[in-house]
């Protein structure tokens, strides 16, 4: 298991850092991870597992 910090995430989806929290308020996308006094991370495997249906949702 890997986790992902916010700027690794936004490479990895190609998404800015608002429409990240956007859609993870809107339960579009996976919830962080508190690692701590103000540090937060995404597990991979759910960021990527994300990324799978997106495109397995596209027209």
């Amino acid at each position: 298991m890997k986790f992902l910090k916010l700027k690794e995430v936004m490479v990895k989806t190609a998404l800015s850092r608002s429409a990240i929290y956007r859609k993870m308020n809107e339960g579009e996308f996976p919830k962080s991870v508190n690692l701590g006094d103000r540090a937060v991370a995404w597990v991979e495997a759910e960021v990527e597992e994300w990324m799978e249906n997106v495109l397995q949702i596209r027209i």
